[in-house]
């Protein structure tokens, strides 16, 4: 079409391909006979006095763990949000971190939307490929186009993995996906002290160091990523407030708290001490005595039973897995138990840390007059975690690795959790205590994984102020409340998608009546193995654990039938009973299942699932060259040498005596590797999982000038721990080269057959922007090289011989 075509057809059908209204000026020869007309060219704007509406989204929190739900935990700024708000107590998310969090921003089912996991492990298919259809517009998209200003902080996790890096499409990260602006992380977690930050669309580094372990034991404060974010979310909205006062935000902010690794400010886990001396099973009676007392819970609620699927086992005659077993009390050790309630001290202090810092964000909301008319929904993304096993973790890592942890390597860093020096989750013990009195956990279709807290909070639109709802509430549900509050419907169309209809339902109607029904009829559940239906008050559960599992044979599990309306806890099984109803609602299951993109059903180990070949911008090679000067390659791009050989050699020119630092790194001290300068001598770290850390030094010095500096790892076998089917490492030879001559080695090197982290930690060069591989490395982070110029990186997983692939660096040097 020509620009004359365009101008003279206004009011026609080929106008809307230009604006979304008509001009209705008047065009003639010159502008001064003309009319203008800016409405179609106008920013949209928000009705006067519309709200602001904020999402506050915790990670991994039960239902049992905070105060203002009758749990240990103190939270003053939370319960200030619930003292002058609702508290909902049966509300309901996905059982895990990704599906949560694309149901909420959607209204749709997380199987509708691709998200049936975690955005790592897509599997192709419709309900579970990690990519949220355009057909299911997040609420930023509606209301960035009704005038709102629109904001993402922190875990983002609704993008999949081959969509995190610098060469792929960015049609899923937040700033495509209806915000203006964000600033967080990308994918599941984030270490705390070293987060993987993205800024709108690029990786960025931190803005200040952290402590140290040793000055964290002193008490010292550094960089925490939760204060950040809350830093620059006040920031964002100032930003924009300054220009326009009254123009409304919308702001989903997700600090990574309370989610795995729980670092925090030594104080503020000391100030926890002697709280849980009792242990997990005798607080959940003092935590459920105090729900029914609040009137969380009705009086009569039971607490389930420790480990409830114990004698369940699969058609072939397979257990539950060990993972998820809660170890009683009375069967710990001294020393056991003195580890376990460190690590519940360290939790209530990460979490207690957090409240405080994002009470600096409520506060500002406050003092600048915008509280009142801001709706708040405060909501954890599902219950307490169970991946640290039985005997919990420093280094959940290894869960992602499917590697028990050990309770004497547990031990030996017990006055260090929550510092830079570990990767810490507690036990399943203490899950089980936090989603009291709930089954199981997170990952969990049973409520222990499913039912969490929810505050709303929006004295300008809601008289009552402390009360409880018990309607039942799923996160589906809280964007179509939100529409409603609003007064606004989803549009026929956005950003060109006909929209699939909300499948969550408005519970605004309960804000100023207690005692209404819940406009919800029914609930569908499935998350990795583990499936459920709600309808009216009764639940059925399958008797299947979620993976690692490995079950399978999902059509022959039984299934249990629940009264939830008054057996909250679904102590008690009354399928035999009510044989009619159980049959009815498991076939609505398999009814809504298929509605809803409900299967195939996953239930593999996780080192499976999260190892599945998967598509990514460029496929998987055998040689990959790398650069300095470039932003962090994400590990689920870079090259991948877990459980094989593999060949890794730097192009550099030495001009010096004193070259230091860091030529290649990936991962970090909780699992990684890297190549290194360090007092004249070339050196290659392998941390295994963080607990051994295999160091080869050089036995001469680096030359000066052009060289080529390598490490090679021949595979020899992989190896399987006792009383378990499965490998979980690889074993084998590695080399240290300079030019082709090998000057160090060892024989019998222990690498990964997982990944290096769950998020963040890729692949660098010279330097190491995140948590040190090893704490060997020279100076201070990134630990960048000096004294040396790096030309390139070569990585090569083909099997070829260490001198063919230092030939063709050097043969690319030479070219310079």
């Amino acid at each position: 079409m020509s620009r004359a075509d365009r101008v003279c057809c206004h009011g026609s059908e080929k106008e809307k391909l230009f604006m979304s209204k008509a001009f209705k000026g008047v065009i003639n020869l010159g502008v001064t006979d003309s009319t203008p007309d800016w409405d179609p060219y106008a920013q949209p704007q928000a009705p006067k006095g519309a709200p602001n509406v904020l999402f506050l989204v915790w990670d991994d929190t039960g239902f049992g763990s905070w105060d203002f739900f009758g749990g240990p935990i103190e939270m003053p700024n939370m319960s200030k949000l619930a003292n002058n708000g609702l508290r909902y107590t049966q509300f309901h998310t996905t059982a895990l971190c990704s599906p949560t969090r694309a149901a909420l921003l959607s209204g749709r089912n997380h199987t509708t939307v691709g998200m049936s996991c975690v955005a790592e492990a897509t599997e192709g298919f419709p309900g579970m490929n990690g990519h949220i259809p355009g057909e299911a517009a997040l609420v930023g998209e509606t209301l960035s186009d009704r005038g709102y200003n629109t904001y993402a902080l922190g875990k983002w996790h609704c993008v999949s993995e081959d969509e995190t890096n610098m060469a792929s499409s960015k049609r899923n990260w937040p700033t495509s996906r209806g915000f203006e602006r964000f600033y967080g992380f990308l994918g599941g977690e984030a270490n705390q002290y070293y987060p993987n930050l993205v800024q709108d669309q690029q990786f960025i580094d931190q803005t200040a160091d952290p402590v140290s372990v040793d000055e964290w034991k002193k008490g010292k404060d550094g960089y925490l990523l939760t204060a950040d974010l809350v830093d620059r979310a006040i920031g964002m909205i100032s930003d924009a407030k300054q220009v326009a006062p009254d123009r409304p935000f919308f702001m989903y902010f997700c600090p990574g708290a309370n989610h795995a690794p729980h670092h925090v400010p030594k104080a503020w886990a000391d100030k926890y001490k002697g709280k849980f001396d009792m242990g997990y099973e005798a607080i959940r009676e003092k935590i459920l005595a105090k729900q029914i007392k609040m009137g969380i819970l009705p009086k009569g609620t039971e607490l389930s039973p420790i480990n409830p699927l114990s004698d369940v086992r699969s058609a072939d005659g397979k257990p539950s897995p060990p993972m998820s077993d809660v170890r009683p009390w009375d069967s710990l050790s001294d020393d056991e138990k003195k580890l376990q309630t460190r690590m519940a001290e360290v939790f209530a202090g990460f979490s207690s840390y957090a409240d405080h810092e994002i009470g600096r964000l409520i506060s500002y909301l406050e003092e600048t007059g915008q509280l009142d008319n801001t709706l708040i929904f405060v909501i954890s993304d599902n219950g307490a975690s169970g991946e640290g096993g039985p005997d919990g973790a420093v280094n959940e890592n290894k869960f992602f690795n499917s590697v028990p942890s050990s309770v004497d390597e547990n031990l030996k860093l017990l006055d260090i959790l929550g510092s830079p020096g570990t990767y810490n989750h507690y036990s399943t013990g203490w899950a089980f205590a936090f989603n009291t009195p709930f089954k199981l956990f997170k990952q969990d279709a049973w409520e222990g994984g499913v039912c969490d807290p929810m505050i709303v909070h929006w004295p300008a639109g809601i008289k009552a102020k402390g009360e409880m709802r018990d309607q039942y509430a799923h996160v589906t549900d809280i964007v179509p409340t939100v529409y409603e509050c609003l007064g606004i419907d989803l549009p026929e169309t956005v950003k060109g998608f006909t929209q699939w209809p909300l499948e969550g339902t408005s519970f605004k109607h309960t804000f100023e009546k207690p005692k209404a029904k819940t406009a919800k009829r029914s609930q569908f559940y499935q998350m990795l193995g583990t499936r459920a239906l709600w309808r009216d008050g009764w639940k059925v559960d399958a008797l299947h654990p979620s993976s690692p599992a490995d079950w399978g044979h999902f059509g022959q599990d039984k299934w249990a039938l629940y009264h939830t309306d008054v057996d909250r806890a679904e102590i008690h099984d009354v399928a035999d009973q009510h044989p009619e109803l159980a049959a009815e609602l498991v076939g609505l299951w398999y009814h809504e299942a298929g509605k809803f993109f409900g299967l195939p059903m996953e239930d593999r180990p996780t080192v499976e699932f999260l190892s599945t070949p998967r598509p990514q911008v460029a496929p998987p090679r055998d040689h990959y060259v790398y650069y300095p000067n470039t932003l962090e390659v994400p590990e689920a791009v870079a090259v991948n040498i877990r459980g094989r050989s593999y060949i890794i050699a730097a192009d550099v020119i030495i001009d010096g005596s004193n070259a230091e630092g860091v030529l290649f790194a990936q991962g970090s001290n909780f699992g990684g590797h890297a190549l290194y300068l360090k007092d004249g001598k070339l050196k290659y770290v392998y941390n295994y999982l963080g607990e051994n850390e295999q160091v080869i030094t050089s036995n001469s010095d680096v030359p000066k000038g052009k060289v080529v500096l390598g490490v090679a790892f021949e595979k020899e076998k992989l190896t399987t721990p006792p009383g378990s089917d499965r490998p979980s490492a690889c074993i084998g030879n590695a080399s240290l080269f300079i030019g082709k001559k090998k000057v160090g080695e060892c024989k019998g090197m222990q690498t990964q057959l997982g990944k290096f982290a769950l998020a963040g930690e890729g692949f660098n060069v010279g330097r190491d922007r995140g948590a040190p591989v090893t704490y060997d490395y020279s100076g201070e982070r990134p630990w960048k090289l000096t004294g040396a110029t790096i030309k390139q990186v070569i990585a090569d997983v083909s099997g070829e011989a260490y001198v063919d692939v230092e030939r063709e660096a050097a043969a690319m040097m030479a070219r310079d």
